[in-house]
């Protein structure tokens, strides 16, 4: 399968290229100097003959500036500008996947378990951009392909700024689970699906019977 992924050299792009190429696809990963993600055009010439588009491009701030709304302006725009145009580009390509990964983070906070009915809440403003990518995602599936999105617990392992989960979190995934995840989403049913450690509340239950995908402790 030929698969294009944005993010490539991003942290989750660096975990999941491996994979995709040992697990036999054929993979496209245009850097920001190649792709503008933005250009109708030019997003339709990537997307044009590529089976599955992985959308991983993100601009996250950095810690120091993650309280300044504007410092997420960039990410916003990848996640609703940049997906929107992947999504009219799928479509039109007759892609037959279409794999967005968000974020655990925009369940309320409740101790009790969580898993993908649980209602959303008053959802932080830096995360609604996701929320929107998630809705493109499912418009990809109203057209008749497969949209997936992956809801991720807070990454830790190589090139994330933590070695170890932060207990802080009620969801957390080692960066090489999350790899393993967006490879293994390219066979299951569309949808929203959770994919955490298991460490905190929120269950991964349902992708697991999906895909046969566990994390690594």
């Amino acid at each position: 399968m030929r698969v294009l992924v944005t993010g490539g050299t991003g942290v989750l792009g660096r975990a999941v290229l491996p994979l995709l190429a040992a697990a036999g696809h054929q993979v496209t990963a245009p850097g920001r100097a190649d792709l503008d993600l933005f250009d109708p055009a030019a997003v339709n010439q990537a997307v044009a003959g590529a089976g599955t588009v992985l959308h991983l491009a993100t601009r996250i701030p950095p810690r120091e500036h993650a309280a300044d709304a504007a410092a997420w302006a960039a990410n916003d725009r990848l996640r609703t500008d940049a997906t929107r145009l992947l999504v009219d580009a799928a479509i039109a390509a007759r892609c037959g996947v279409f794999v967005m990964p968000t974020v655990t983070f925009v369940y309320p906070d409740t101790s009790g378990p969580v898993d993908e009915s649980t209602p959303l809440g008053e959802v932080p403003a830096n995360l609604r951009s996701g929320l929107a990518a998630e809705r493109e995602t499912g418009r990809f599936t109203a057209a008749g392909g497969r949209g997936v999105v992956l809801r991720l617990g807070l990454l830790y392992g190589p090139g994330t700024g933590s070695q170890q989960p932060n207990p802080v979190y009620r969801a957390t995934l080692h960066v090489g689970d999350a790899g393993a995840a967006l490879v293994a989403a390219l066979t299951v049913p569309p949808g929203i699906y959770n994919v955490t450690d298991g460490s905190g509340p929120v269950s991964s239950g349902r992708f697991a019977a999906a895909t046969g995908w566990r994390p690594r402790n």
